[in-house]
């Protein structure tokens, strides 16, 4: 099931900035890269988009069925994507308290979108993703975990580069 999945990953994620200093959580190794909290604000903004796009369709009287996608590539860092616009991270100066809480927000939408919706909704309806197309909105609930993980790398990379 995709809620203990993306629970896990999302506790891991949050062990690993627990306890630093919010000035080290807010700090870019290089002007290019992204800090330890915009990571995290990615992650949430990502989370939201998902339930929100996924509610949208959800609430359409008709929908497009799409095969199943090979989500687990999602894991891999081997190709870089660049975020949509949309799911870009703040560049202000976030406390990792207020940054948990948005987090938060973010896991709570997209469980109560999921729980709002039946299985034959999740099949028969989906939704686009800029890599692999036409998703089903079934997919898009452990596509989020695997973007977690995905990141959960990034932000242990970025993080011992702050060391």
């Amino acid at each position: 099931m995709f809620k203990e999945d993306n629970a896990k990953i999302r506790n891991q994620i949050l062990q690993a900035v627990e306890g630093m200093p919010d000035e080290k959580l807010n700090r870019k190794p290089t002007p290019e890269e992204w800090s330890p909290i915009q990571i995290l604000d990615h992650l949430q903004l990502m989370e939201t988009t998902v339930a929100k796009g996924v509610s949208r369709e959800l609430k359409k009287e008709t929908g497009e069925k799409a095969v199943k996608k090979p989500i687990a590539l999602t894991v891999s860092r081997s190709f870089k994507v660049d975020a949509p616009k949309h799911v870009v991270p703040t560049e202000d100066f976030v406390t990792l308290e207020e940054m948990k809480e948005r987090l938060n927000a973010s896991h709570n939408f997209l469980y109560e979108v999921y729980s709002q919706a039946t299985p034959e909704q999740l099949k028969q309806k989906s939704m686009p993703h800029p890599v692999f197309g036409k998703v089903p909105l079934v997919q898009w609930f452990p596509f989020v975990g695997l973007h977690e993980k995905r990141h959960f790398k990034q932000l242990q990379e970025t993080l011992s580069k702050l060391d």
